[in-house]
């Protein structure tokens, strides 16, 4: 038994070491279990090194007022919409590359990553332009009142006008787990994350010869963080180690291959789009009540996030697995990955509800002593958590979709659920039942419930082994 023991160790440090310096694996043959590992944990590290972002911002900003919370709230309900098309193109080159992959066609994986590039760049420049024009105008839209606005514009105009860095953070990022190197993305993550945390009290409160930017300063650091990443991702995918190794001569214009990527992401674009704009609508709705409730729900939904990004990164383990194998032709394999995924992401879910449901009010109040704040944050927090493990098997079943290039199916189950659902819920239960914020949590809750009990339905029935990209 003993013996046995040391040699469960040995195996599980040795894995975990390939699994964080990226050693070159085949995801289409061995151990699904190994392979969920070996992909899962460094997804995991790199998707809760990205939350960590937004908890480093909170946990300085809420020392500045209550304005400067609200104002990354309302900036980043409108940044979604951004996320929306990145992660929708992400998506897309995620699917393609990881199909590349499992056919052995690394040519076609590196036509796929340089296409993917070029549409990302374009796109995040003409919404760069519209930031640093309108900041104002955005966060009036948004509802934020006049000294909100006025304090807040900078961290909206960089943010916003910087958005260069995020959307090719994700997108290249994406390009290297389509390709099975998931561990680069994670470190790309780690220089991101380490870079904001010393950066982020330097350029917000001030020091030395930088003065305080107060609030700005949060989107200045952040900046400067992920840009460092992206020159790091360009670097490697020109001399690194990766499985996709691009050069000068890749970098030619391929519609055929561009328009690939382009029907594929649509879906993606389209279901993310959907997704994010009821977000803006719903974090409008919370506006009604004031910067205290909206400073208590941006608060809560970055700690959710915190916990929900290690789901997430089991969930893209699963979309991977999907890709790679159904380019390798065995579709069964593909589907044992999902539900072992699946499984796996449950358990931890299970246990983080537990936690939110029994210390609520304790954790919100890291963030902030305002007793209003720490009231409606922890309502929500305990409210939304509780359909925790629903979103679990929701999440990598919807990733499966993805993986396969099904991008049209979770599109679908998210028009239903979030616009014809969860905004008519959370509007007549929040505004016209007089519920108020608790009407928001409450829509949330359901309608991602539905969402996993739709997505596991339609799993079932299998269409997705069918789709070619």
């Amino acid at each position: 038994m003993n013996s046995y023991s040391r040699f469960s160790s040995k195996k599980l440090l040795h894995y975990l070491k390939i699994a964080l310096t990226g050693r070159d694996t085949d995801f289409t043959k061995g151990s699904i279990r190994k392979a969920i590992f070996m992909l899962a944990i460094p997804m995991i590290l790199e998707m809760m090194m990205e939350s960590v972002f937004a908890l480093v911002d909170i946990i300085y900003l809420s020392r500045v007022s209550v304005n400067a919370v609200a104002t990354v709230g309302l900036t980043e309900s409108v940044i979604t919409l951004l996320y929306a098309v990145a992660i929708g193109l992400s998506m897309a080159a995620t699917a393609v590359i990881a199909r590349r992959v499992g056919e052995k066609n690394l040519k076609g994986a590196r036509e796929t990553a340089v296409q993917a590039i070029m549409i990302g760049t374009v796109i995040s420049v003409v919404i760069g332009i519209i930031g640093v024009i309108y900041p104002r105008e955005i966060l009036t839209f948004m509802g934020g009142e006049p000294d909100l606005i006025e304090e807040g514009f900078g961290y909206t105009r960089i943010l916003i006008g910087g958005n260069i860095t995020i959307f090719l953070l994700f997108l290249i990022n994406a390009i290297f787990r389509g390709a099975g190197d998931a561990s680069i993305a994670m470190w790309a993550l780690a220089l991101s994350n380490g870079l904001n945390i010393i950066l982020d009290p330097i350029f917000i409160f001030g020091f030395g010869p930088v003065p305080a930017y107060g609030v700005e300063g949060a989107a200045i650091a952040t900046t400067i963080g992920r840009g460092t990443a992206v020159v790091f991702q360009l670097w490697l995918l020109f001399f690194g180690w990766s499985r996709i190794r691009l050069k000068i001569s890749d970098w030619v214009l391929r519609t055929k291959v561009m328009w690939n990527l382009v029907k594929v992401s649509l879906g993606g674009i389209g279901q993310f789009l959907i997704g994010t704009s009821s977000w803006v609508v719903l974090m409008r709705i919370m506006s009604e009540f004031g910067s205290e409730v909206l400073a208590g729900y941006t608060i809560s939904i970055r700690v959710m996030m915190f916990t929900m990004m290690p789901s997430w990164g089991m969930s893209n383990a699963a979309a991977t697995l999907v890709g790679q194998n159904l380019g390798a032709n065995q579709p069964d394999r593909a589907e044992k990955s999902v539900w072992k995924t699946g499984k796996y992401n449950a358990y931890f879910m299970l246990t983080v509800s537990l936690v939110y449901l029994l210390f609520a009010r304790y954790i919100i109040g890291w963030f902030s002593e305002d007793p209003d704040v720490v009231k409606y944050g922890s309502l929500s927090l305990q409210v939304v958590a509780a359909g925790y493990i629903f979103y679990a098997y929701g999440m990598v079943v919807t990733q499966a979709f993805n993986g396969a290039g099904d991008t049209r199916t979770p599109t679908i189950i998210n028009f239903f659920c979030f616009w014809l659902f969860q905004l008519p819920f959370a509007y007549l239960a929040a505004l016209v039942l007089d519920w108020g914020p608790v009407g928001v949590y409450v829509g949330i809750t359901l309608a991602e419930t539905l969402i996993a009990v739709m997505a596991l339905i339609w799993f079932k029935k299998g269409r997705w082994k069918t789709v070619k990209v």
